[in-house]
């Protein structure tokens, strides 16, 4: 399997990703991602390249975003002083499920963190689904906290405020072939202008 950026011809790809998770998720008995995701919001984040593919073959077997950039509201100014990359929309395709897909992904992600200068690898999870923030503690994440304050992205109000956080660490241990390029997660943007 690879691994690569998306690209802008991926994005009814994702969005059919996401309602395909969305009726798993339904079927499990949990309300996660009921609501639209925006597709601008999707849009914007491939342009920014930190959105990834995992492709096995020609099918898509699975989908990270990885990004310097963090949801306001979730992390106190102190948490928001340590250098962290944050992991969003983690989905793995129904056709590949049960090869622990998504934490050889978390696992690449880790190492691209560490390369990057990162210190963290976070993440937020939806507050009700309970087999979800389980499956992230037995991938190395710890428990921060949980914070129900603010909206959602995609509105209502705030759904996803589970906090983990695990170091990051060189792994290699993933087995992607990495298409990505040397650094998968670009540097937070720097918005001093001189």
């Amino acid at each position: 399997m690879i691994i690569e950026r998306a690209t802008v011809g991926d994005l009814d790809l994702l969005l059919a990703f996401r309602q395909e998770a969305s009726s798993w998720l339904t079927a499990l008995g949990t309300d996660q991602w009921q609501r639209p995701y925006p597709a601008d919001r999707l849009l914007a984040t491939i342009e920014a390249g930190v959105v990834f593919m995992v492709r096995d073959g020609s099918a898509t077997a699975a989908t990270i975003t990885l990004t310097p950039d963090v949801e306001e509201g979730l992390w106190t100014d102190q948490e928001l002083r340590e250098e962290s990359r944050f992991v969003n929309k983690l989905t793995v395709a129904r056709t590949h499920a049960g090869q622990d897909l998504g934490g050889r992904l978390l696992d690449w992600a880790g190492d691209q963190a560490y390369r990057s200068g990162a210190q963290w690898l976070r993440l937020d999870a939806w507050t009700t689904n309970r087999p979800l923030q389980e499956y992230y503690l037995r991938h190395g994440f710890e428990y921060v906290r949980t914070v129900t304050e603010g909206g959602a992205v995609n509105g209502g109000p705030r759904v996803s405020g589970w906090l983990g956080q695990r170091p990051t660490a060189l792994s290699d241990g993933h087995n992607f072939t990495d298409l990505t390029g040397p650094s998968a997660s670009p540097p937070p943007h720097n918005l001093c202008t001189g």
